[in-house]
């Protein structure tokens, strides 16, 4: 129901932006990996460090750092496509990520930019990750989203073309891949499937229990739900398999997480 009586309510600028990025995102050709991982060995370690140092470290810290040190070692995967069909390469691997802080005096998910990640421990990422979310939207900020909310919607949805038009300029804005942890805000398993403006994005889902063989011996084991998308003008399949191949091998294997939680 629309109108603009008591019972009408207008959406905030940060949903109205939410809605221009999902139209202009889904013009995109996105491919869509929906993948398991076993991440019962890294869940060992992350509390494990928690009894040690009494710090719970955040997961999603955990999958920017092993996403960002794949990207670093395959950096193919975050080129963009400028309108002109020129391929572009980050010089850095720069994660956006949803971070819940307050925005109006509620807490929604925001994105963030987590500069440099393949170069930082995951402590660093979550000390960071953690700040944010502790924090509120400045009035400077709430403003400017409020202004922007006000122009046409054909004006609107052009800042979401700059991945085309200005790619150098877009991955220095909002960062060159993306990670959606919708696993945080619910339990139990499943994927999310997104429109997405970047090369790639991962969408963090659920954590399940299910049986897994080793060595012989049938055990019980935690699976990470995880959504891999690609732009297929950029990535092509086997280049993207490799790719999901080793972050799986990455995040199995509880990357990171051997460096001193207090790094």
């Amino acid at each position: 129901m629309t109108g603009t009586g008591p019972d009408s309510e207008r959406i905030s600028p940060q949903q109205q932006l939410t809605v221009d990025y999902m139209r202009m995102a889904g013009r995109r050709s996105n491919v869509h990996g929906l993948v398991e991982i076993d991440v019962t060995d890294a869940r060992e370690r992350i509390r494990s460090i928690e009894d040690e140092t009494g710090t719970k470290l955040s997961f999603t810290a955990f999958v920017v750092s092993c996403l960002a040190a794949t990207v670093a070692e395959q950096p193919h995967v975050h080129r963009y496509r400028d309108w002109r069909g020129r391929l572009h390469e980050p010089e850095t691997v720069d994660v956006n990520v949803l971070v819940e802080r307050e925005v109006d005096g509620e807490r929604i998910g925001a994105p963030h930019v987590l500069r440099e990640a393949n170069r930082r421990t995951v402590r660093s990422i979550h000390d960071e990750i953690r700040r944010v979310e502790a924090g509120t939207t400045s009035h400077s900020e709430t403003r400017l989203a409020e202004l922007f909310g006000r122009l046409p919607g054909v004006l609107r949805r052009q800042l979401w073309r700059l991945p085309q038009w200005l790619p150098r300029q877009w991955t220095r804005l909002a960062g060159s891949v993306a990670v959606t942890a919708v696993g945080m805000f619910g339990t139990g398993q499943g994927w999310a499937i997104s429109p997405t403006n970047y090369t790639l994005q991962l969408a963090v889902g659920g954590i399940g229990t299910k049986p897994r063989l080793i060595d012989g011996d049938l055990r019980s084991r935690e699976f990470l739900s995880l959504t891999v998308t690609f732009d297929h003008d950029v990535v092509d399949g086997a280049p993207a398999a490799r790719f999901v191949q080793r972050l799986g091998e990455r995040l199995e294997a509880g990357y990171g997480l051997d460096v001193p939680a207090n790094t």
